[in-house]
């Protein structure tokens, strides 16, 4: 499956942006998705993921301020992000498990879109 991510570019802190992924394959709904990010010079990081019946788990970072979703009838997940903090800037990346699971390891994912910018000024 292909992942396709947009959405980013470069916000104000407090500010919002909505996160998109689109996949190529029929069988999306049965797919566990996720985001993870990664910043300049630190490790890729695991910020929220969905499982195939729709629980959701998140970072304690984001919690409160990033929604993860998905529209299966239209093969994609989104990442809805108020109150963005610098702090946030990074290469967002979404990410696909076949098990259908939410998990936080990005070694449990089978397939990675692209990724795309998010910068937060202050």
């Amino acid at each position: 499956v292909q992942l396709q991510a947009s959405g980013g570019g470069l916000v104000q802190g407090g500010g919002s942006l909505r996160l998109s992924c689109a996949a190529s394959s029929r069988t999306f709904s049965v797919y566990g998705m996720a985001w993870f990010r990664q910043a300049p010079g630190k490790e890729r990081e695991f910020v929220a993921a969905i499982s195939q019946s729709g629980s959701t788990i998140y970072a304690d970072s984001v919690k409160g301020r990033f929604t993860i979703s998905r529209d299966n009838t239209k093969n994609t997940q989104y990442l809805q992000m108020n109150n963005l903090k610098p702090e946030d800037t990074a290469v967002y990346y979404c990410a696909a498990n076949y098990g259908g699971y939410a998990t936080r390891g990005h070694s449990t994912y089978d397939y990675w879109g692209q990724g795309t910018q998010v910068t937060v000024s202050s």
